[in-house]
């Protein structure tokens, strides 16, 4: 059984120290991977926060991998070995039940997470099904390639899912890791972009990254019928009249942020303007090769600072106070 390097915490919202453990080889279908990169997500952060029990092996996070193929399992093309790979938050689903067998495999009841009941990509080496390890493109940078693994596709799926119109006026709320790169997507996919902030001295930035213009998120209610589709990447309570007033009639309000309290819509502007309400979590592995297809041919990725992986509780504490544009990717080896 391979002894790997990992960074993780045993004790809930602890900072994180190097580990070895010890993990199975790759079973059928399998790979592994040796990290090379990580991305820090604020996925992360939740994850390592959580509530366990003292005799809980450590909590290992880290979903935004780009490694290398080193070993692998029964059934997998041996051509694969070597590849430059990324991997995101699933890790595997079973493969035979209605969703996995019609192309949907996020809605699988029984998927497997990089992070969950595991060891993730803030360690040496990380395993998963060979369906989810997707080879890079040529024209992507690895060292920023791994976040396009989940925020890339995260925001990547209101456009390719929603069948969004080139010719469609496409807002994004929240130019945060998220969404900054909503924004390079749907300028690249064609439309007319919108970022919509708080803070209006993120313009000059905000255009940069491909929007037209730029709205105040305080000003919302000013824009009525504007948009055809609103990606809310904010987690925050909102003036939610004025974000549904804001749609235009057909319009959809895809939801990314995970708001912690109820989200109060009213029926009726739904109802009168044939609206519509969507939310996702991520993309499957064919929507994910597209989406890192588009990226290398757009030149589109996201913007990151890179550190060791030995200073990974630095970039911790700067993500929990906000101190990163806008993404942090860990360098291995752990």
């Amino acid at each position: 059984m391979p002894t790997i390097t990992a960074w993780g915490n045993t004790e809930a919202g602890a900072a994180l120290s190097r580990h070895m453990l010890t993990i199975a080889e790759p079973g059928p279908d399998e790979l592994l991977l040796e990290v090379l990169y990580c991305g820090l997500c604020h996925s992360d952060l939740g994850h390592i926060d959580e509530a366990r029990s003292a005799t809980d092996p450590p909590v290992v996070a880290g979903h935004e991998i780009v490694g290398r193929v080193v070993a692998l399992g029964q059934g997998v093309d041996p051509a694969r070995l070597g590849q430059l790979c990324g991997l995101g938050f699933i890790a595997g689903t079973c493969r035979h039940c209605r969703y996995c067998l019609s192309g949907r495999q996020t809605l699988c009841a029984n998927f497997e997470s990089t992070i969950l009941g595991r060891p993730g990509g803030f360690a040496s080496h990380v395993k998963a099904h060979q369906d989810w390890v997707l080879p890079l493109p040529d024209g992507l940078d690895p060292a920023a390639a791994g976040p396009l693994l989940c925020a890339g596709v995260t925001v990547f799926e209101p456009l390719l899912g929603g069948a969004i119109s080139p010719t469609a006026h496409v807002a994004v709320i929240g130019v945060g890791g998220l969404g900054h790169l909503a924004l390079q997507l749907a300028r690249a996919w064609g439309c007319e972009v919108t970022g919509i902030t708080t803070s209006a001295n993120k313009r000059d930035e905000i255009l940069s990254l491909g929007a037209h213009q730029v709205q105040l998120l305080g000003e919302l209610d000013q824009q009525q019928g504007a948009y055809d589709l609103i990606i809310n990447t904010s987690n925050h309570a909102l003036d939610w009249d004025a974000v549904v007033g804001a749609l235009a009639p057909d319009g959809c309000l895809h939801q990314l942020g995970l708001c912690p309290t109820p989200i109060p819509l009213r029926v009726f502007p739904f109802v009168k303007g044939n609206l519509s309400f969507r939310a996702s979590l991520t993309s499957t592995p064919a929507n994910s090769i597209k989406l890192l297809e588009f990226c290398a041919r757009h030149q589109i990725q996201p913007l990151v600072e890179v550190l060791p992986m030995d200073q990974i509780n630095t970039a911790i504490a700067r993500l929990r106070r906000g101190d990163v544009r806008y993404r942090f990717v860990l360098q291995g080896p752990a």
